[in-house]
């Protein structure tokens, strides 16, 4: 009998008055006896923060590599102490700015221990914190500050002529800035045009220190960030996260480490480089600081990652399934350019662990003689202290999660989660090689239901049980910034309904499959389910992404590729071929072989007839968020990929044989 890590709460329910049927309501066997108490004295965010300065003073805090001559040394680091007297120092200076509770502050820029120290004055003092990024695109801050009415921007240096751009509209609510470093007198003068204050950092801590302002009562309802989303469409949303949301999903992870053994102690170390202004970061962030723990800062730059990250040697790592592929591929290049010897000891090692890890082995009983041998320079690569990889934000392709697992020495788990959830709401779990390409059961803080998608063909009640995963708890978020009708649709007798089609696997654990709104219907009145489709076909080793497109008036599918270059070089020397990568993606030689690899794995995978694949682009360029095709956290853009290749796929429509 397999484990099963769910426990029914509620059975389920049959369609009524037009409603379709719901799934039983589960939630995680770790909760059977209710969920994980909330931590006595823990209120809010500031909670967190100040209850971990009491019992950690003099632990390392936040750090950041020292630069020495032009070149990066050492990380240093400021205490939990030291950090909570610049807090209260630049809350001082906030409330001198004339920022009352309930204010609305911003915070532009890289992660950095400024930026930490600028939310934990918002924590402080019951302001707002509200971040801003570029990554939504030029016009999304100003859309920002304005929606949300920001009156005081926290602003990384090199980021403060980014902001200007948004003048006169968003001077309108916003009366300081505050640079995280220096701010140049052209800047200042620019700045008083508009009748705007402007700090430097320096400043801005002189300005604080000679004040003290009572620090308000916080409740755990009260809103403590707004987070905008990208969304695929439309304006970004506002989604309004409160004090018991975050401490709630702190609690819950808490709990959930705590239960397989891996609780986080004062000795972890985190790498923060995964933007703050996201939801995932910041949540973990929150854990670490609740943990005593100690968070180091990346210098910015990806090229340098690996570098930051052997000089601080994290023992969590949480990344994106983009850093994760990055990595996967370049470890795959160093063991192809290995020479013979060394792939062959590589393959059988590999063969070997995964063998006794899917019999069941834990990780590191799995084969330690080569992890020892053969692995430890991959673990060396990631610091040589990494216990756990993380990985969130958008699906990880299974082979890469699997090879991770065997070669990374460590627990790699995919969780699940949307702002609106406040991030974690599934992870698998350590040592579960069931749970390989599932996000894993529900955290023991949520309560979960699948809904029948009748239009998709999707049956919550069949025996393969398949819905709209619905979610309920205290998570939760408490609705979007001024657009009441955007939180209706969504939030519904208090479930939220994320727009994802999960499946529940034997045990327990979820996999996400689609994406409810990601459906069209063909000439012939087949409905094809996009997202469903782009996984199976992204399991062709050649190719890095794939767009799938199908147009209403035709009968079949058309799909814009980016193939990976080694792999299409590679055919290309096997094949005779010439030229370099852009042209090797305009040969019709190579959409040949690429569709025709397409067509396998469809056909292994059982897709019908009209589901395949009848004609290819490849573009050399990948899908990025300079033309605004994907969003920062690589979800697609599906409308505006549809503007950006229209011609494209016109063409393809064309020149495609009709099939029968």
């Amino acid at each position: 009998m397999s484990k099963k890590f769910l426990i029914e709460v509620e059975p389920a329910k049959q369609a009524t008055d037009g409603r379709p049927s719901i799934g039983p309501v589960y939630r995680s066997l770790f909760a059977k006896d209710g969920f994980p108490a909330p931590i006595p004295g823990m209120d809010s965010c500031w909670d967190i923060f100040r209850m971990s300065v009491e019992k950690y003073p003099n632990n390392p805090m936040l750090g950041r590599r020292e630069i020495v001559d032009g070149k990066a040394g050492k990380y240093v680091w400021q205490t939990y102490k030291e950090v909570y007297d610049l807090v209260i120092k630049v809350g001082n200076a906030i409330r001198r700015c004339g920022v009352e509770e309930g204010g609305k502050c911003g915070i532009y820029g890289a992660n950095s221990p400024e930026w930490i120290v600028s939310m934990e004055a918002c924590n402080a003092h019951g302001l707002y914190c509200v971040p801003l990024y570029d990554t939504l695109g030029a016009g999304a801050i100003e859309f920002i500050i304005c929606h949300s009415e920001v009156s005081i921007a926290f602003v990384e240096e090199k980021k403060i002529s980014e902001l200007f751009k948004t003048f006169p509209n968003s001077t309108k609510y916003l009366k300081t800035i505050v640079s995280f470093g220096k701010i140049a007198p052209e800047q200042k003068e620019e700045a008083e045009k508009y009748g705007l204050a402007t700090y430097s950092w320096d400043e801005f801590l002189q300005l604080g220190e000679n004040n003290q302002f009572e620090l308000p009562v916080k409740k755990k309802t009260d809103i403590c960030t707004i987070m905008y989303t990208s969304g695929t469409t439309g304006d970004p949303k506002g989604v309004m996260i409160s004090n018991d949301s975050i401490v709630s999903v702190v609690a819950g992870i808490k709990f959930l480490l705590d239960s397989v053994n891996e609780e986080l102690t004062p000795k972890d170390v985190y790498l923060s480089y995964l933007p703050l202004a996201h939801i995932f970061d910041r949540v973990i962030e929150e854990y670490f600081i609740n943990s005593g723990g100690s968070i180091g800062f990346w210098r910015g730059d990806v090229k340098l990652l690996l570098e930051d990250i052997a000089e601080l040697k994290p023992t969590i790592f949480c990344a994106v399934p983009r850093v994760l592929d990055r990595i996967y591929s370049g470890l795959n290049q160093k063991i192809s350019n290995g020479g013979l010897l060394k792939k062959t000891l590589f393959s059988v090692a590999y063969s070997y662990k995964l063998h006794h890890l899917k019999k069941g082995a834990k990780h590191v009983d799995a084969s330690p003689i080569s992890d020892k041998v053969v692995f430890d320079k991959v673990k060396q690569a990631f610091g040589g202290r990494v216990r756990l990889i993380l990985s969130g934000a958008a699906p990880l392709s299974t082979h890469v999660e699997a090879f991770l697992r065997v070669v990374a020495c460590s627990h790699v788990l995919q969780g699940y989660g949307l702002t609106e959830s406040c991030a974690g709401t599934f992870v698998s779990l350590p040592n579960e090689m069931t749970m390989l390409g599932t996000v894993g059961p529900p955290v023991p803080n949520v309560d979960i239901c699948l809904e029948s998608v009748p239009e998709m063909g999707y049956d919550a009640l069949s025996n393969t049980p398949r819905g709209e995963v619905c979610i309920k708890g205290k998570p939760l978020f408490s609705g979007y910034y001024k657009r009441e009708d955007l939180t209706k649709e969504v939030l519904v007798d208090g479930w939220f309904h994320t727009g994802d089609v999960g499946e529940w696997q034997p045990d327990g654990s979820l996999k996400i499959i689609d994406r409810k709104k990601n459906i069209f219907k063909l000439s012939q009145g087949e409905y094809v389910a996009v997202e469903n489709l782009e996984n199976i076909f992204g399991l062709v080793s050649d190719i890095e992404s794939i767009w799938v497109y199908g147009n209403s008036f035709e009968s079949f599918l058309v799909a814009v590729i980016n193939p990976k270059k080694e792999a299409l070089e590679h055919w290309a020397s096997d094949n005779g071929v010439s030229g370099d990568f852009k042209s090797l993606c305009e040969n019709p030689k190579a959409k040949e072989y690429i569709l025709g690899e397409l067509t396998r794995v469809g056909k292994e995978k059982k897709l019908k007839g009209f589901e395949l694949i009848k004609a290819v682009h490849l573009d050399p360029e990948p899908f990025d968020m300079e033309r605004d095709l994907i969003t920062p956290t690589y979800k697609k853009k599906r409308p505006q990929l549809l503007k950006y290749y229209q011609n494209v796929i016109d063409n393809m429509y064309k020149s495609a044989s009709k099939p029968f």
